[in-house]
């Protein structure tokens, strides 16, 4: 038999789950190496990401690539939330483009974070200090005004 390629794999993976968009599954695998270079930088022990790890990769390297357009574009793929991409990890553990530990759970990628706090609010602009209310000018004789 044959081996598949990635293209492929995400074909059979889409046939079997077609909540999200292509361009998210490359965006994960993509998210998940910019997440283990990261790792490696910071020394960080053993080459496995657990799924706390690979949500704060995603949070990094989305405003990264789409800066503050993130939860347009997860939007448009069908991601809401940081259990989305525990099932895409598991669609691709499914069919062996991942692996994973017999620790490993979907439910890893619960209570990650708050997609609006995490994309949304650093693009805010800073509170601007409350403006000082507004004296009104001394009245002054008509002759000066001349």
């Amino acid at each position: 038999m044959q081996k598949l390629d990635f293209g492929e794999k995400l074909d059979l993976i889409l046939k079997q789950d077609p909540r999200y968009d292509r361009e998210a599954y490359y965006f994960l695998r993509d998210a998940l190496e910019h997440t283990v270079k990261q790792r490696k930088k910071a020394k960080e022990c053993g080459g496995h990401v657990s799924g706390q790890q690979l949500l704060e990769g995603i949070r990094q390297y989305a405003i990264k690539v789409y800066g503050p357009m993130v939860l347009t574009v997860f939007g448009y793929w069908g991601i809401r939330r940081g259990e989305d991409f525990g099932e895409m990890v598991f669609n691709f553990i499914r069919e062996g483009v991942f692996g994973k530990t017999e620790t490993d759970s979907i439910d890893d990628f619960g209570g990650g974070y708050d997609f609006h706090e995490a994309f949304v609010v650093p693009y805010l602009p800073a509170k601007a200090p409350e403006a000082q209310p507004q004296r009104e000018p001394a009245e002054q004789p008509a002759e000066k005004l001349l």
